[in-house]
């Protein structure tokens, strides 16, 4: 049989395959985070017809004749190019901007993927759209430990931030200097102890002939005088009330203002009202006391050579030998590209190009078919010989 027979059944094999991988890319042109991919090709063996000759005396040296046998697939590669930006408003969905991958985890395997379409159980774990858990960094106290092994993030509902207790306070603003002796201005501020129970500590500012005396009791009992020279603090800009220490050092003494505010720290304990994801992956949480306090934070894996990546359907991927070992960090580290929240990645199909190769595709097909038509014909001619 005629080899160029076999040429063009491998090479309609081949652009076969070719129109698989473009047909994939155009189905999954609207698919979050995926990553288009191409073919590759190479010839197969080639069939010596005449050896190479060395030159001699009297006739020059003459080149191999080879007759290529065919094609193939050398391989398909994918593209991991940055994909364009979907804005969600969704605040669990997260993009990677830049190189990296989410880690989930499956049914007890480890996979990798680049989209970032959360949400939450109802346990409170984070998890893909199809089930799998995302993987990241619980915080004890709003702390995460550095090099800890990761595990499933799950939103602690019903979380407690706890009470803190006061043991500062700060006065600002003016005393007004021309207020009469014996007058008295009174200012409140809220603390509160270990377990969180409120209290008002009160201060009253009483006007003396040598500057303001300055008392927590209702005025009976003088904690500190403050003296002023030219409106500006020299004296008494400190004391204690039990377990507070009260600073005054920023009050000023002019004229016809009278603008004293007192703050101190401390706070009761509070519920988790709601969350919020950062641009470092890190899950914020805000307590109905005002605080906000890291519960969780995503984590982030790298790779050598992310085109060794086997793909395992839904957008996930998994290690091979030729990927390399995977790196495991946060984002904006080592490497790694920043998460954007609210954000999805879009697929990195290029239409322009897949219809192209589509032509190109259908195009080598027909001529590898015309090849086996040319053939046979060939043939034909060939047993018509004989009669």
């Amino acid at each position: 049989m005629l080899r160029s027979l076999y040429s063009g059944i491998s090479g309609l094999r081949s652009h076969q395959t070719m129109l698989d991988v473009t047909g994939n890319n155009i189905a999954n042109v609207n698919t979050t985070a995926f990553k288009a991919s191409s073919v590759q090709f190479q010839d197969t063996l080639s069939q010596l017809v005449k050896n190479s000759r060395l030159p001699q005396q009297d006739v020059g040296g003459s080149n191999p004749a080879q007759v290529g046998l065919g094609v193939q697939v050398a391989g398909i590669s994918t593209n991991f190019a940055q994909g364009a930006a979907q804005s969600t408003g969704v605040p669990t969905d997260l993009m990677i901007d830049g190189d990296g991958f989410f880690i989930v985890r499956n049914g007890g395997s480890t996979l990798y993927t680049r989209n970032g379409g959360f949400s939450f159980d109802p346990q409170g774990r984070m998890v893909t759209a199809d089930g799998a858990f995302v993987q990241g960094w619980t915080a004890q106290s709003g702390v995460i430990t550095p090099g800890s092994a990761t595990g499933n993030i799950t939103l602690p509902v019903g979380a407690v931030s706890p009470a803190t207790a006061s043991n500062s306070a700060s006065v600002t603003g003016n005393l007004p200097s021309e207020t009469p002796v014996g007058d008295s201005l009174v200012r409140d501020v809220t603390v509160y102890d270990n377990e969180g129970t409120s209290d008002t500590l009160t201060l009253t500012f009483t006007r003396t002939a040598g500057g303001w005396g300055v008392s927590t009791d209702g005025g009976t009992t003088t904690a500190t005088t403050l003296t002023f020279n030219d409106g500006v603090l020299t004296g008494g800009g400190a004391f204690t009330a039990g377990p507070i220490e009260v600073d005054l050092s920023k009050i000023t003494g002019y004229a016809e203002l009278s603008t004293t505010a007192i703050t101190a720290n401390g706070h009761p304990a509070g519920t988790l009202e709601s969350y919020a994801l950062s641009d470092d992956g890190s899950l914020v949480g805000t307590f109905s006391n005002g605080e906000t306090q890291v519960l969780a934070r995503v984590a982030l894996a790298s790779f050598v050579n992310p085109g060794g990546l086997e793909k395992a359907g839904s957008s996930q991927y998994r290690p091979t030998v030729n990927s390399g070992a995977v790196t495991v960090g946060t984002a904006g580290t080592d490497g790694m590209g920043g998460l954007v929240s609210g954000v999805l990645e879009m697929s990195n199909v290029d239409l322009s190009q897949e219809f192209t190769n589509l032509i190109v595709a259908q195009r080598g097909f027909q001529a590898n078919a015309r090849i086996i038509t040319t053939s046979d014909e060939v043939l034909q001619e060939l047993t018509n010989l004989k009669r």
